[in-house]
């Protein structure tokens, strides 16, 4: 045992508490919807889930679940190339593909790992990745393990990004791809995307999308950022979620063409080393696909729940980012200050947490509210009071 490693970790979660940046976690004692029971009994209202469609307690999702447990078992206990593939993985891999109009696509146990495991397998030391500079922790942890050449441009700058492209062209990069969110999660913001394929076309760059935070609610079918800005077609490698719109359990996946599909199953480090998605959450992933193509009233009602959402908050004062994508950050700057209305919000009867350094830049604290198809008119206009009179009385407005 060494002392001084303990010593050294002591200290260092000491200051993350001096500093007022510790996050605490508060147990949940009912199933995710939008009113929850906390584990000591107070009933509240849930403002932070990315059940943006309202599925992860949907009847018919549970049901699939359920009946597969008893049909395929708890788990495959096994990586996907040994024997750890039923037929429903590929019976989602192919859905995927349809529905979001690629060739191809490969489960992975999350978004983390797909991301992470992209594109050392695709890029070497003779190509260039650009990214956005908000981009997702698991975008830039991924391109940290390729030898590829990195750049990074000013978040949603297109003049950066085409002095990026400009400087890999002049560097001899024998592929380029951009990079980027759809949708940054912090901010509610979208990207560019239409520009940035227009730029990609014109310096025969490939692009890569990670789409947790748009697939399925996002688009006038649910197919995410690119049918929103009508470029379908031209995001050469989507990547996306299982746990987020689409049933909130876990895991993640990549579109791309059938080839590229196919040599991430031979070269992907955590599709290779990692046990296959539980049967039951890719049946049940089925049934939400199948309710997001049937069900496209609950897209109308996460768009109309958003925008009278917002615009009550602008209303009452309060500084918001975001257009008008469901998550909703109410920007605070102070950690201390997030955390206190955190604590104040709670008390009154809403659950919305604070986010403030690492997850987002010192500075920049802020609530993040998400917002979803199943909230009511009563409980958005109930929000909208307690932050109206803890806003109030923290002197935010």
């Amino acid at each position: 045992m060494s002392k001084s490693f303990y010593n050294l970790i002591d200290n260092e979660v000491s200051q993350i508490v001096e500093d007022n940046l510790f996050k605490s976690e508060r147990l949940i004692a009912t199933p995710q919807q939008a009113s929850i029971k906390l584990i000591d009994g107070k009933d509240v209202l849930n403002f932070c889930a990315n059940d943006y469609l309202g599925l992860a307690n949907n009847q018919l999702v549970k049901k699939a679940a359920a009946e597969s447990l008893e049909d395929d078992g708890f788990g495959m206990a096994s990586v996907r190339f040994i024997c750890g593939t039923n037929n429903v993985h590929r019976e989602l891999e192919k859905k995927l593909s349809e529905f979001l109009g690629y060739e191809d696509s490969i489960l992975y146990v999350a978004c983390f790992d797909a991301n992470g495991g992209l594109f050392e397998p695709l890029f070497g030391k003779e190509d260039a990745i650009i990214s956005d500079s908000l981009n997702h922790a698991s975008i830039i942890d991924g391109i940290r393990l390729c030898k590829a050449e990195r750049y990074r441009y000013q978040h949603s700058d297109m003049s950066s990004l085409e002095q990026c492209l400009q400087q890999a062209k002049e560097n001899k990069a024998r592929h380029i791809v951009i990079a980027t969110d759809g949708v940054f999660s912090m901010d509610g913001t979208y990207a560019k995307l239409d520009q940035i394929c227009e730029l990609a076309e014109k310096y025969d760059a490939l692009v890569m999308v990670d789409d947790c935070h748009a697939t399925g609610f996002v688009g006038k079918n649910g197919k995410g950022t690119p049918e929103h800005f009508g470029v379908e077609g031209k995001v050469d490698i989507l990547t996306g979620t299982l746990g987020k719109a689409l049933g909130g359990a876990s895991g993640g996946f990549i579109c791309a063409k059938e080839n590229v599909v196919q040599l991430l199953k031979q070269r992907s480090r955590p599709y290779l080393f990692s046990n296959a998605l539980s049967p039951s959450i890719v049946k049940a992933t089925l049934q939400a696909l199948e309710i997001v193509e049937n069900e496209p009233d609950r897209r109308a009602r996460i768009k109309e729940n958003t925008l009278y959402f917002r615009e009550k908050m602008n209303e009452l004062g309060f500084t918001l980012k975001g257009e008008s994508h469901p998550i909703t950050p109410v920007m605070l700057g102070d950690a201390e200050i997030a955390q206190k209305m955190s604590a104040a919000l709670l008390e009154k009867g809403l659950y919305a947490v604070g986010f403030f350094y690492p997850v987002v830049p010192k500075g920049q604290a802020r609530i993040r509210l998400q917002l979803t198809s199943e909230h009511t008119k009563n409980q958005l206009d109930k929000a909208i009071e307690i932050f109206e009179e803890v806003g109030k009385s923290l002197k935010v407005i």
